[in-house]
């Protein structure tokens, strides 16, 4: 059996198939909130939770996803495998992360997945809006009133972030664990 894959290696990985500092910075901000998660809904998988957040862009500059959506998701199970890591609940995750890759995410940490993407770009939005551009002066009420102007952020797909609701976390809960989670990581990401 193989052993599974470390932070470390995780985050080499990650620097080695993509380059765009945007979405190094993406991937470190769902990797934030995907432990903030796990510590709530999975204690005992904070690490693990951590690393599917980090690599679920994984295929980012490498799959044909702008043709063929369904490649997102696809691409990153395959890179892993290729590398060695034969973590298939990890592919699982990441496949789900994107439903047009034809996984449906059905698990907590699944569902967890597909809400942390979209809400990591959707806090940072929020904080582009304040003279400052810090996610430290981002309120939990502006990210709530934002999330109902449906023209704000129209890309962060919102019933992904609201599937929360789905494994027993309220999505003012959630603002508030995804807010916080970016906090910590705040300076290693320039919010």
């Amino acid at each position: 059996m193989s052993e599974h894959i470390t932070r470390e290696q995780a985050n080499e990985l990650l620097h080695k198939y993509v380059k765009g500092e945007n979405y190094i910075t993406h991937s470190y901000a769902v990797e934030a909130i995907m432990r903030g998660l796990a510590k709530k809904l999975a204690p005992d998988e904070i690490e693990f939770w951590g690393i599917c957040g980090l690599l679920h862009d994984l295929d980012e500059e490498t799959a044909d996803w702008r043709t063929d959506m369904s490649t997102h998701g696809p691409v990153s199970a395959q890179i892993l495998k290729d590398e060695g890591y034969d973590e298939p609940v990890m592919a699982q995750a990441i496949c789900a992360h994107n439903p047009e890759s034809g996984v449906v995410a059905k698990s907590t940490l699944e569902i967890a997945l597909l809400a942390a993407d979209p809400m990591s770009g959707f806090c940072k939005a929020v904080a582009q809006i304040y003279p400052d551009k810090k996610i430290a002066s981002v309120k939990h009420k502006s990210v709530n009133k934002r999330f109902k102007e449906t023209r704000f952020a129209a890309g962060a797909n919102r019933q992904y972030m609201a599937a929360i609701e789905e494994i027993g976390i309220s999505f003012d809960e959630f603002i508030d664990i995804s807010l916080e989670a970016i906090r910590e990581i705040a300076d290693e990401i320039g919010l």
